[in-house]
């Protein structure tokens, strides 16, 4: 179960900027099929300014695989973008939500500190394969010596089905999985997965693509207990296309409350 006391700050923070924060039970599945992406407007209100240098912000690396060399003092934390990345590039336009802004929610994320491993994936991308690539990269950090509580999975739509998949491979309750707009209509069809791991799901209310994973976690008991998060910012699917401080800062907060303490 996850602390009451973690739980309580946590929804404190959240329910200050009008957002639903709430515990699940758990359950699995196979990663999910590519879904719709889209994006608020570039100029939506809450989303994170432009990076800032390393200099000022303490900002982290951007790297398509991984390190050579391995910092265990410091958070690593994989990306795994949305489908729309595969078929139209790192900066597409979706016809109803916008501009995917990719990059930039790199650059925000390694704003927070973190070491950010992400990839742009290539078209058509079988989200199972690749949950086991990714897994055998996490599987490598943590023979590096790695704490698994700074190694962090943040997944938004396809890119979520294929975290979902990894943790169920890992078996590791210590590891962050973040699933963002992840849980569509794939919940009965596959069955076989069993989750592990320090789950937070992130879906904003007006999206009409994915909704609350409380179907897939009421299909198993996962330790610790998973945490849902509910959004009311607007913009759909597209809410998780703009480095938007409604989600960013859950998700670091998230990540954060897992670290062991130096």
């Amino acid at each position: 179960m996850i602390r009451r006391d973690r739980f309580a700050r946590l929804s404190a923070r959240l329910l200050i900027t009008g957002l639903v924060l709430f515990p699940c039970g758990c359950g699995g599945e196979e990663a999910a099929p590519a879904g719709r992406d889209g994006t608020a407007p570039r100029t939506a209100a809450g989303v994170d300014a432009a990076p800032r240098s390393p200099a000022d912000s303490g900002s982290g690396d951007v790297l398509t695989t991984l390190p050579v060399e391995i910092d265990t003092d410091r958070e690593h934390l994989f990306y795994l973008h949305g489908a729309i990345i595969e078929t139209e590039g790192r900066r597409p336009t979706h016809p109803e939500f916008g501009v995917y802004e990719y990059d930039a929610i790199l650059d925000s994320l390694t704003a927070r500190g973190f070491v950010v491993i992400s990839e742009a994936r290539e078209r058509g991308t079988d989200g199972k394969a690749y949950a086991g690539t990714l897994a055998a990269q996490i599987d490598s950090l943590l023979h590096a010596g790695l704490p698994p509580q700074r190694i962090s999975v943040v997944g938004f739509s396809k890119g979520g089905g294929i975290a979902v998949w990894a943790a169920s491979l890992l078996q590791n309750p210590d590891i962050d999985f973040i699933f963002l707009a992840t849980c569509v209509n794939w919940i009965e069809r596959w069955p076989t997965i069993e989750l592990k791991g320090r789950i937070l799901s992130i879906y904003e209310a007006s999206d009409p693509v994915a909704g609350s994973c409380s179907e897939l976690f009421a299909k198993c008991d996962v330790v610790p207990e998973p945490v849902e998060l509910e959004l009311h910012v607007g913009g759909g699917h597209g809410a998780f296309y703009q480095p938007r401080k409604a989600w960013l800062d859950p998700v670091a907060d998230w990540i954060r409350e897992s670290v062991p303490a130096d």
